[in-house]
């Protein structure tokens, strides 16, 4: 197939090459996700094995906009392609490997509503005031510590910790 012809020398560029990862940043419209699907076709046609491609997006939208393009130009071995959004593809990969870290393969992955509704059945399950303990400042503090890289055990023995505002650390 040639489609590289019509590709400008920048897009071009950024297909054929293959000495290692590429990030596509431009404006929209610019021809972002044709670049994106011809060079995974341009690495498939060089001898890559599909398994060994990783196309991340943000938005599922965008996820299978990209696996609709890409299957086109190369067809079924895009179906070995690690595809998706940053989320979807990583949580296949903890999936694949989750025992050897530690955890079952079917572990479940809470969004902030998810989080903040068991957050709310906790306290409630401990007969706790949700004045006293709001669920909002529950699940602030929760994730506050853990951007902060603060792990359960500190937590609970540094009272300091436990009563200074952390969002800052």
């Amino acid at each position: 197939m040639d489609y590289l012809a019509g590709l400008n020398p920048q897009q071009r560029a950024a297909v054929e090459n293959t000495t290692g990862p590429s990030m596509i940043v431009a404006g929209a419209g610019s021809g972002k996700t044709r670049v994106i699907t011809y060079r995974v076709a341009y690495l498939i046609e060089k001898g890559i094995d599909p398994f060994n491609i990783l196309v991340l997006t943000f938005t599922n939208k965008a996820s299978k906009d990209m696996r609709e393009r890409i299957m086109k130009v190369v067809g079924t071995e895009a179906k070995n392609i690690w595809m998706g959004t940053f989320h979807s593809v990583f949580a296949k990969i903890l999936r694949v490997e989750a025992e050897r870290i530690g955890y079952p393969s079917n572990f479940t992955i809470y969004d902030t509503d998810d989080s903040k509704s068991l957050i709310r059945s906790i306290l409630r399950e401990l007969q706790l005031d949700d004045k006293l303990y709001n669920a909002n400042f529950v699940y602030n503090r929760i994730s506050s510590a853990k951007n902060n890289l603060i792990s359960y055990s500190e937590y609970l023995e540094s009272a300091e910790i436990q009563s200074e505002d952390i969002s800052n650390k």
